[in-house]
């Protein structure tokens, strides 16, 4: 089995290089997300995902920014299951937007590496990520 590792840094290459091409063989056609952005509530699939990528990445291009991608966490879940934890923002013309999204990505090792499921929090403040570290619970461990 290819590592995931190296398939994770080719699928955040083609993120931050706004390659629809690259990227859409990296997600399954079973594909299924949860977005919330300002408290409302959107769930979607595959086709759906492609069309968002698309569009942002057009902004992206069109606007000459760049992604600014910060892996919080890689858990591995299961034997052949992945999951990462992502916040993007962009940044135009020099400058940070001020809010990012929150990206928790899960892939599934299937005859390839493919993302599977994302639960993404949009619209959150850049300035709550900018000195992360996981919370952890005093006197609580794993």
């Amino acid at each position: 089995m290819p590592s995931f590792n190296s398939f994770h840094n080719k699928y955040l290459d083609a993120w931050r290089n706004s390659s629809l091409q690259e990227l859409t063989p990296m997600i399954s056609r079973d594909y299924q997300a949860r977005e919330i952005a300002e408290g409302k509530i959107s769930d979607f699939g595959y086709e759906e995902s492609i069309r968002g990528w698309e569009q942002g990445f057009t902004f992206v291009k069109e606007n000459k920014a760049e992604w600014e991608l910060k892996e919080i966490a890689r858990i591995p879940l299961r034997e052949h299951e992945t999951m990462s934890v992502i916040f993007a923002k962009l940044v135009i013309n020099g400058k940070t937007l001020k809010t990012g999204n929150l990206f928790f990505q899960t892939f599934i090792y299937d005859f390839g590496w493919k993302l599977a499921r994302s639960y993404i929090e949009a619209g959150i403040p850049s300035s709550q990520m900018e000195n992360n570290s996981l919370m952890s619970i005093p006197g609580k461990s794993f």
